[in-house]
C-alpha cells in the first residue's frame, strides 16, 4: 500500500509541477529541480529497495531516516537558494528605485527649467501639451480621440499626463 501511495504522489507533483511550467506560474529553473525530485521520488516508490541498500551503505538504522534526513537536506537547499534569489531580487529593486528618484528628479528639473522659460518669453514659447490637447479636442463634449506617439503606442493625453 505505502508503495502505491508513494508512486502516487510522485505522479501528483510532476503533473502539477508540467501544470504549473505550461501555464507559466512556475519558471523552468525551478520546474526541472522539482521535476527531478518527483522522478526520483517516483524511482523510490518503485523500487523500495534502492532506499533499503543506500541505508545500509550509509549505516543508517532505518530506511525512514536516511529518508527524513535527505528531506531535510533537501529542504535547506531549497531555503538556501530562494534566500540568494530574494536577495537579488532585493538589489534589482534598489537599483531600479534609485534609478526611477534620479530620473523623476529630473523630470522635475525640466518641468521648472520649461516654466522659467516660459515665464521669460511667453510670446514666441507655448507649451508642448496644450497644444497636443487642442489639436486633439473633440468638438462636442466627447473624450479626445487616442494619439499615436513616436514609439506607436496610442492613448489619451489624459493618460500620458498622468
Amino acid at each position: 500500500m505505502i508503495v502505491f501511495l508513494g508512486i502516487a504522489l510522485a505522479l501528483v507533483l510532476v503533473s502539477i509541477v508540467v501544470y504549473m511550467l505550461l501555464t507559466r506560474k512556475l519558471r523552468e529553473k525551478y520546474a526541472f529541480f522539482w521535476i527531478v525530485i518527483g522522478l526520483v521520488v517516483l524511482v523510490l516508490g518503485i523500487f523500495p529497495q534502492l532506499l533499503e541498500g543506500l541505508t545500509l551503505a550509509l549505516g543508517v538504522q532505518v530506511p525512514s531516516n536516511l529518508l527524513f534526513s535527505l528531506a531535510i537536506v533537501l529542504l535547506l537547499g531549497v531555503s538556501l537558494h530562494l534566500s540568494w534569489e530574494i536577495s537579488q531580487a532585493e538589489d534589482e529593486i534598489r537599483r531600479v528605485a534609485e534609478e526611477t528618484a534620479l530620473l523623476n528628479t529630473e523630470v522635475e528639473r525640466l518641468a521648472e527649467r520649461l516654466a522659467e522659460l516660459e515665464r521669460t518669453n511667453p510670446a514666441t514659447t507655448t507649451p508642448v501639451a496644450t497644444t497636443a490637447a487642442s489639436a486633439n479636442a473633440a468638438p462636442t463634449g466627447e473624450s479626445p480621440a487616442p494619439v499615436e506617439t513616436a514609439d506607436g503606442v496610442r492613448g489619451h493625453d489624459e493618460d500620458r499626463a498622468r
